[in-house]
C-alpha cells in the first residue's frame, strides 16, 4: 500500500506562484509514474502533469493548459513529488490531487491509470 499526502495549497492572486508537495509513504515507487490531477468546482478531475521512467530516461508530460507554467519534479530520496506552479490564473483554481501508478513504465493521463490517490489540496487563485 501507498499513502500520499499533499500540501502547499492556498489562496494567491493571479500571477503568483505556489509549490505543491506530495509525500509518499509505504511502498517505494521511484520507478513508477507520479501524477498530478485537479478538479475545479462542478467539473471532473483532469490530468495536469506526470513524471515517470521510460527506456529513454525520466519523462514528463503536461496538459496543454499548464505547459510552460507548471513543472513537476520528484526527490526519490524523500519519496516526494512536487508541482511548481507559476503565473497562476483564476482558471487554475481547483483541488489538486497527487496520484501514483503501481504499474512501471506507464505515463498515464487518465484517472483510471492510477492506483493510489492523496486527499487533495485546495488552490484558489483570485483575479
Amino acid at each position: 500500500q501507498v499513502q500520499l499526502v499533499e500540501s502547499g495549497g492556498g489562496l494567491v492572486q493571479a500571477g503568483a506562484s505556489l509549490r505543491l508537495s506530495c509525500a509518499a509513504s509505504g511502498r517505494t515507487l521511484s520507478a513508477n509514474a507520479m501524477g498530478w490531477f485537479r478538479q475545479a468546482p462542478g467539473k471532473e478531475r483532469v490530468f495536469v502533469a506526470v513524471m515517470g521512467r521510460r527506456w529513454s530516461g525520466t519523462t514528463t508530460y503536461y496538459a496543454d493548459s499548464v505547459k510552460g507554467r507548471f513543472t513537476i519534479s520528484r526527490d526519490n530520496a524523500k519519496n516526494t513529488v512536487y508541482l511548481q506552479m507559476n503565473s497562476l490564473k483564476a482558471e487554475d483554481t481547483a483541488v489538486y490531487y497527487c496520484a501514483a501508478d503501481k504499474t512501471p513504465g506507464r505515463l498515464g493521463v487518465q484517472n483510471w491509470e492510477y492506483d493510489y490517490w492523496g486527499q487533495g489540496t485546495l488552490v484558489t487563485v483570485s483575479s
